[in-house]
C-alpha cells in the first residue's frame, strides 16, 4: 500500500495517548511513543499475577492491584506499590524456569519470575501462594477468530485482543453524563478505560464506527489496524486507579448508554483492534492517524 493510501481516509484524526500495562491489572504506563510488536504495543501485558493454582488475578476481585505502578527501564521492570520495598524484575529472565497459567479459557505455558516476586505480591495482596508469570514468546496466544474474520491476531496476557482503542470524546462524554447525575463527581480519565491508544479529532465513541485505522510513522513505515471488537466492560472502569475505591456511580452512567446489540447488550467503551500491518514501527503521540467508516 503506498504512503498516499495511508494519509487517504474517510476520517482523520490524531494518537492522544499511548499506554501499556506491563503486568496484567497493575497500574498502566503512558508514554510518548512505543514500539508495535504482532502481539501489540511492546511489553504490554508481558506480565500476569497468578495464584497458587495457575489461575490469573485482576482487579474485579484484588482492585488494590491498581496500586502496583510499573517503571520500564533499559533492562528491568521496576514496580512500586505503597508500603512496599520497590520489586525489580528482569526484562528478559535469566532463568526461564516454567509455569503453567491460565487465563480466561486459555491455559499456556509462562516463565516464573521468581520467589521475590512471588513473596512481594502475595505480602502485598496479603494472599499466600501468588506467582509473577511472564509471558513466552514462542506461544500462539489466538485471539477468537470469529471476530477477526479469520485473521490470526497473537496476544500476551491482554485479555483477548493485541490493542484497545478509544476516543478523547467518549471520556469527555462520560464525564459530561456523571456531572449531570451528580455536579460533585469528580471526571474519570481514560486511566480508568485502560486503553492501548486514545484518538483526538474525533467525536465520542467513532472509534465503534471504524472500520481500519492507518499510521504513517516518522521512519516512513505504514500501520495498519483492524478495529473488530466492541470492548466488553466488567466493574474495572468504577475502581479509582489512584486510590483503589469503587465507585459504583461510573458503572450506573455507563450502563445507561453504553448497551451494545452487538454483544447481547452488554456494556461496551472502546474498540479491540489487530495488527494487520506493521509490526517493528514505532507509535508516537501526535501521529497522524487516517480511518474508514464501517458501514
Amino acid at each position: 500500500m503506498s504512503q498516499s493510501s495511508f494519509i487517504d481516509g474517510e476520517v482523520q484524526a490524531r494518537v492522544a495517548g499511548l499506554s501499556i500495562y506491563p503486568v496484567k491489572s497493575c497500574a498502566g504506563v503512558a508514554l510518548n511513543e512505543a514500539p508495535l510488536g504482532p502481539t501489540g504495543l511492546a511489553l504490554d501485558r508481558a506480565w500476569m499475577v497468578v495464584d497458587a493454582q495457575g489461575a490469573f488475578l485482576t482487579q474485579r476481585e484484588w482492585p488494590r492491584m491498581v496500586l502496583v505502578r510499573p517503571q520500564v527501564g533499559a533492562q528491568r521492570l521496576t514496580l512500586n506499590a505503597p508500603d512496599m520495598p520497590p520489586l525489580q524484575v528482569p526484562l528478559e529472565p535469566t532463568e526461564k524456569k516454567a509455569l503453567r497459567v491460565r487465563i480466561w479459557k486459555d491455559t499456556v505455558d509462562a516463565w516464573d519470575a521468581g520467589d521475590a516476586a512471588a513473596q512481594w505480591f502475595s505480602a502485598f495482596l496479603q494472599k499466600p501462594g501468588l506467582r509473577l508469570a511472564r509471558f513466552n514468546p514462542a506461544v500462539r496466544r489466538l485471539s477468537n477468530l470469529e471476530w477477526t474474520r479469520g485473521v490470526e491476531a497473537v496476544n500476551q496476557f491482554a485479555d483477548g485482543y493485541p490493542l484497545l482503542v478509544l476516543s478523547q470524546a467518549a471520556v469527555t462524554e462520560l464525564n459530561q453524563r456523571l456531572r449531570s447525575a451528580d455536579s460533585a463527581q469528580p471526571p474519570v480519565t481514560a486511566a480508568r478505560l485502560r486503553p492501548n491508544l486514545v484518538l483526538s479529532d474525533i467525536e465520542a465513541h467513532d472509534e465503534d464506527r471504524l472500520s481500519e485505522m492507518r499510521i504513517v510513522t516518522q521512519e516512513g513505515g505504514g500501520v495498519r489496524l483492524k478495529l473488530v471488537k466492541p470492548c466488553t466492560r466488567c466493574p474495572i472502569p468504577g475502581i479509582d486507579p489512584d486510590t483503589a475505591a469503587h465507585d459504583p456511580r461510573v458503572w450506573a452512567a455507563l450502563a445507561a448508554y453504553r448497551a451494545d446489540p452487538r454483544v447481547n447488550g452488554a456494556l461496551t467503551f472502546g474498540m479491540n483492534a489487530i495488527i494487520l500491518e506493521g509490526a517493528g514501527q514505532i507509535l508516537r503521540v501526535g501521529d497522524h492517524v487516517s480511518a474508514d467508516w464501517n458501514f
